[in-house]
């Protein structure tokens, strides 16, 4: 039997201009947004810290 993982996909809203992309929950690099260029995700060695608005869950 394959265990279920515990990974998951957000929506992450930034928090400086509003565009909305994919994050990888346990991202082992820093996630910039693609418009304005400002930090959405910081790895921490597990999960990483979202920096904006999560918007959803992608399963």
């Amino acid at each position: 039997m394959i265990p279920k993982s515990t990974s998951r996909f957000l929506r992450v809203k930034c928090e400086d201009c509003g565009n909305e992309q994919i994050v990888f929950d346990r991202a082992a690099s820093t996630v910039l947004c693609q418009v304005c260029g400002a930090t959405v995700a910081k790895p921490t060695g597990g999960k990483a810290v979202v920096r904006g608005e999560i918007l959803g869950v992608l399963e």
